[in-house]
């Protein structure tokens, strides 16, 4: 079978990434075994780019299947393959950012990551026994300047080739912009026709940062998730003219809007659909119609908001943009 060709974008910090990445995380989490032979099944199919993060516990899994396709020919070498990781939101404090790289990297087997995202502008206690079950008290202060400082140390000691940040709104980002020595290359947020994030884009594109889009199909079938991208009726008809899928349409629309999209589907077929949106054009008259649907963000983050944080409210959450 040969794989498909996935165009790249050119980073700020140099770097070339594809477009589409192939995201990690899931509720249901397969055995171990199962999911490397379902990354690897995302190689052969054409899939170069990977979104990992250490909450989503798919890192040591995604290091094998690397490993593995290059013993089996799919691929000449790790350089082959663009990974993305984070840290979580316990690691969120200038002191544990490299170390928890340092173990990232070691779960993955890899001297280096080509993408490290800060996935939240969250802190939470470090010695949490569960750190996706916490309360409102686990929640502390987020350092904006000194986490950037010590993901600026990543990128200088080589262990990360490109560094950027997650779910930052337009003046988190300004403030991140006057302290950087390495400006972010990437911003990474909730991004799908039902919300287009039309002015953090524009902002984004002004500063040279790239946007990257997850739940770009509106997180269907998730439990936060909703409808408004798959079920939609203007995405439907554009889809039915276009002879493709709906989500080969929210796809599309992304890389029209120059960003890259992250997609999470371990079904090896959808795996194949969704990377075959490189043969056609929405037309202008389609994207205009595409403006047209109801926005709302689907992942709000109230579990982010804390008298002990830094976020009592979404507005200072999501920087007014809720």
């Amino acid at each position: 079978m040969e794989a498909k060709r996935i165009p790249d974008v050119i980073l700020n910090s140099g770097h070339k990434m594809p477009v589409l990445g192939l995201g990690t995380s899931a509720d249901n989490l397969p055995p171990n075994d199962t999911l490397v032979s379902i990354l690897i099944d995302a190689i052969e199919v054409g899939y170069r780019h990977f979104d990992s993060a250490s909450v989503y516990r798919t890192e040591e899994a995604l290091g094998q299947a690397v490993a593995k396709a290059v013993n089996q020919g799919l691929i000449r070498s790790r350089d082959e393959v663009f990974i993305t990781t984070k840290p979580w939101n316990t690691d969120a404090h200038p002191d544990l950012i490299l170390p928890s790289l340092r173990n990232s990297l070691k779960k993955l087997g890899m001297d280096y990551v080509d993408l490290y995202l800060i996935h939240w502008p969250v802190r939470l206690r470090d010695d949490l026994e569960n750190p996706v079950k916490f309360s409102k008290e686990d929640l502390l202060p987020f350092d904006i300047e000194g986490t950037w400082k010590a993901m600026e140390e990543c990128s200088r000691l080589g262990l990360a080739k490109s560094i950027g940040i997650c779910n930052y709104g337009i003046k988190k980002l300004t403030q991140l912009l006057q302290i950087a020595t390495i400006p972010p290359a990437v911003l990474q947020i909730e991004m799908n026709p039902s919300w287009q994030q039309e002015k953090l884009r524009e902002f984004c594109k002004q500063k040279g940062i790239h946007v990257s889009a997850w739940s770009s199909l509106g997180a269907y079938k998730v439990f936060w998730g909703s409808g408004a991208v798959m079920e939609n009726p203007i995405m439907q008809e554009i889809a039915t003219a276009k002879k493709k899928t709906i989500a080969q349409v929210a796809l599309r629309w992304a890389y029209q809007q120059g960003s890259s999209a992250m997609v999470k589907s371990f079904n090896k077929e959808r795996m194949k659909q969704n990377l075959d949106i490189f043969d056609f054009e929405l037309s202008e008259e389609e994207m205009e119609r595409m403006k047209q649907i109801p926005q709302r963000r689907q992942y709000t983050g109230d579990m982010w908001l804390s008298e002990t944080g830094s976020y009592k409210t979404l507005e200072e959450l999501w920087d007014g943009d809720v």
